[in-house]
């Protein structure tokens, strides 16, 4: 690896995945050194538990992604998890329209087009971005295994809390809807989505699948806990602060 940022920034990402994981830990059976990892026939890296009959592996999924400036790590308990962060900053060399028509379905890019004030549209094709980004994710697939084109992220007025985060309130939720565009038995709309505004400056989506869903209603909230942490040195929980917001979704026209 090439450049001295990227190599800090691939140390940084992997001492947050072992600490991480080592937390949810019951009496810090675990050494975050100790851990092993291995990844599925996409790429997606999970733990390989080792086990004995002295231990039981925790059925613990986690998922990392990562900008320039921010390295973001989700874990679940039985349920798969996709996470994807983004600078809401993010500058794109293409035209958004020309780019969202190479790999956004029909449907996006109409939503996107719909949108007159440039600043607007580039920010609700970074949400955008982001959502599929963590959908994909969730499924343990990616970007070349699944085409962002092959399915279409839809919002939808919901009175069901799809998520929920300590200390924030929201009176009216989106519940996120998925679509496939060629084959639905490819795709699961089997999860939970959160999109979240993260100190100011980032995006970030979270995807968790669970099976206990029908068309995206579920009987419990994704329930949150979004904590800033620098591995060693600094680990605060910021749920119920401004340094994480709940958002509702990208633009419904």
């Amino acid at each position: 690896m090439s450049g001295d940022q990227l190599k800090k920034r691939a140390l940084l990402a992997r001492a947050l995945v072992r600490t991480t994981i080592a937390r949810y830990q019951t009496n810090c059976e675990i050494n975050p050194r100790s851990l092993k990892f291995r990844k599925n026939i996409y790429g997606k890296p999970e733990v390989e538990w080792h086990k004995d009959d002295n231990f039981s592996p925790p059925p613990l999924h986690f998922n990392i992604s990562h900008t320039s400036s921010m390295i973001a790590c989700g874990v679940t308990i039985n349920a798969p998890i996709g996470i994807d962060v983004e600078e809401k900053q993010r500058k794109l060399k293409n035209d958004i329209i020309a780019f969202a028509q190479r790999y956004f379905s029909p449907y996006e890019v109409k939503l996107l087009t719909s949108i007159s004030e440039p600043e607007v549209r580039r920010q609700e094709f970074i949400k955008l971005w982001t959502l599929k980004e963590a959908y994909v994710k969730a499924l343990g697939k990616g970007f070349s295994a699944m085409p962002f084109k092959t399915f279409t992220i839809q919002f939808r007025t919901s009175t069901l809390r799809h998520f929920h985060l300590p200390g924030n309130s929201v009176s009216e939720a989106s519940e996120v809807i998925v679509e496939s565009s060629n084959d639905p038995g490819n795709l699961t709309n089997n999860c939970l989505f959160a999109l979240l505004e993260v100190a100011g400056s980032h995006y970030a989506a979270i995807c968790v699948e669970n099976d206990e869903i029908v068309r995206g209603e579920a009987n419990t909230p994704m329930k949150l806990t979004v904590r800033k942490t620098i591995p060693f040195v600094e680990d605060v929980c910021v749920s119920g602060t401004d340094a994480v917001l709940p958002l509702r979704g990208i633009i419904e026209q």
